[in-house]
């Protein structure tokens, strides 16, 4: 039997694009994110995975630390033992849903945010009589956030704003840096975004305003961590790469 293994990165996903349900062959899987605190009734909550197949589906869960790096996040191979999750494993059956509860059970008195995944893994099943075939196993991850009872609330400022051109054929974009200095983590999409090209004259020649939901849309949830920068590119195309950006940010962080 040879088995071969699809990974799919929710945050980066559900952090950078990904709405409340993602769907993967036989499997849908929401939320993308979960929000939880370290104390009280929002220790815990759910994962729903549904079986969209004509078989038997078995998953696992699997718990993990998040790495949140300058320019994205992402899961890391570091077992975490903060979270457990009720069922661990689950055979679910066609049409059916399976909820996995997820649980906070590390230190409730640390002051600043912890980042986890919560990767949803099909399992491999034996294939009757020794056949080879090939199984494509599908792994997701949710991403789950525990807000600290003790560090406050988030506070993200923007650092800095500049044109960028990935390549030299790609229309140039607006990237900016946006800081957090509070101790919890905080979303660019709880807030309003706006976006400004001036050319070297100073003329304004583009400007985009963009809501909450616009930003979760077209630049993604953008979870910046504590005492974290984070750098965005805004997928609007400029005319060209001259002259100077500028971007504000508006309303709340969470």
């Amino acid at each position: 039997m040879f088995k071969v293994k699809k990974t799919v990165l929710a945050a980066l996903a559900g952090v950078m694009g990904l709405g409340s349900v993602a769907a993967y062959a036989a499997m849908t899987v929401q939320p993308v994110i979960l929000d939880l605190r370290m104390a009280g009734r929002e220790m815990g909550g759910q994962i729903r995975v549904e079986n969209t197949g004509t078989s038997p589906l078995p998953v696992e869960i699997r718990l993990v630390e998040a790495d949140i790096l300058p320019d994205t996040v992402k899961a890391s191979d570091r077992l975490t033992d903060d979270l457990v999750a009720f069922p661990a494993q689950a055979m679910i059956a066609p049409g059916a849903t399976q909820a996995f509860r997820i649980q906070y059970v590390g230190d409730p008195e640390v002051d600043r945010s912890r980042h986890y995944y919560a990767e949803v893994s099909q399992l491999p099943v034996e294939v009757p009589g020794g056949q080879s075939t090939i199984q494509v196993l599908y792994n997701f991850q949710a991403m789950v956030n525990v807000q600290s009872i003790l560090g406050g609330e988030p506070k993200l400022t923007l650092e800095s704003t500049e044109i960028v051109q990935a390549k030299p054929e790609d229309k140039p974009r607006i990237a900016f840096t946006v800081h957090n200095s509070g101790k919890n983590y905080g979303y660019l999409s709880s807030g309003s975004l706006t976006l400004v090209h001036r050319d070297a004259s100073g003329k304004e020649v583009l400007r985009r305003s963009l809501n909450s939901s616009d930003v979760q849309q077209m630049i993604g949830f953008g979870l910046v961590g504590p005492e974290a920068s984070r750098k965005f590119t805004a997928p609007i195309e400029l005319e060209s790469a001259g002259g100077t950006a500028e971007a504000t940010l508006s309303g709340r962080s969470r």
